[in-house]
């Protein structure tokens, strides 16, 4: 799951630290191992970071404050302390869940920044470093150096969509009720409980947000579609008789982004006018 180079880093990491009698492996060490990662370095380079001061604040908080394993227990191994091994699950359950198979330094990287209360936080935030900087790097390539210029692209985008009248819900959304009543989509078979679950947790006042679990190809965005259907044949209780599906397009959400920030601002045009909207509903595929 980790690959070469972190698993390098990381045995490299402990062998220091047991050289230097260090009693835990924090992670303070592991951003300072991360460094020298190469996919790692590569993002903290694109943030601006400067690696030398990172290093230095770093190297000389860990020796002041890590605890020594005692010159009589030298075979004593340094173990990880708990935030340590919770940054490395969660780097991990993130690939996972992003449909990927190896672990890097930079994804490592991202994921301490889960860890709000380490100094390694705060080392880098004193760096002007985010985890949307380092998101948008290794997703999108983008570099904190064209943040500048995103923000122009951002209003000159603003005024052309107030210019053209466009509708970021007609540009970024599919309207299910629409394509149900121009009989696009087929009735749903085989999935009552499914819907019918959906449809309870749809019409509670509180926690009414249906999260559908299942491997690519069962039917989950079926089940959204045969909603879309029963709202347009009436099939649903008074409560949700008047809502209007509506489907996420991703790929649509995506196409065109090559600044910082060019997405979410997208996706916040979406949310202000579905909340404009009293009875919209969002389906949103591949949420995690």
């Amino acid at each position: 799951m980790l690959n070469k180079e972190l698993e390098f880093t990381l045995n490299l990491a402990f062998k220091e630290a047991k050289e230097k009698r260090h009693e835990f492996m924090t992670v303070e060490h592991l951003l300072l191992s991360l460094l020298d990662n190469p996919s790692a370095g590569s993002v903290l380079q694109a943030c601006e970071a400067n690696l030398d001061v990172l290093r230095h604040d770093l190297t000389e908080f860990i020796d002041e404050t890590t605890p020594l394993i005692p010159s009589d227990e030298l075979n004593r191994e340094t173990q990880p302390t708990l935030g340590f091994q919770r940054v490395l699950q969660r780097a991990v359950f993130h690939v996972q869940s992003a449909g990927k198979t190896e672990v890097t330094g930079a994804n490592v990287l991202a994921a301490i920044f889960s860890e709000q209360e380490s100094q390694a936080v705060y080392f880098l935030r004193k760096e002007n470093i985010t985890r949307l900087d380092v998101i948008n790097y290794i997703s999108h390539g983008v570099t904190k150096y064209h943040a500048s210029e995103s923000n122009d692209t951002a209003i000159d985008d603003e005024n052309k969509l107030h210019e053209n009248h466009d509708s970021p819900l007609e540009n970024y959304c599919l309207n299910l009720n629409k394509r149900a009543r121009l009989g696009k989509i087929d009735p749903l078979i085989g999935r009552e409980e499914e819907i019918q679950r959906s449809i309870q947790v749809l019409c509670r006042r509180r926690k009414n947000n249906p999260l559908l679990v299942g491997e690519a190809g069962v039917g989950k965005t079926a089940i959204a579609e045969g909603l879309a259907k029963r709202i347009v044949d009436h099939q649903v209780p008074e409560a949700i008789e008047d809502c209007v599906v509506y489907s996420l397009d991703l790929g649509a959400l995506l196409a065109g982004t090559k600044y910082r920030g060019d997405f979410e601002k997208r996706l916040k045009a979406v949310l202000k006018q579905l909340e404009q909207q009293k009875n919209a509903v969002l389906f949103i595929d591949e949420i995690h």
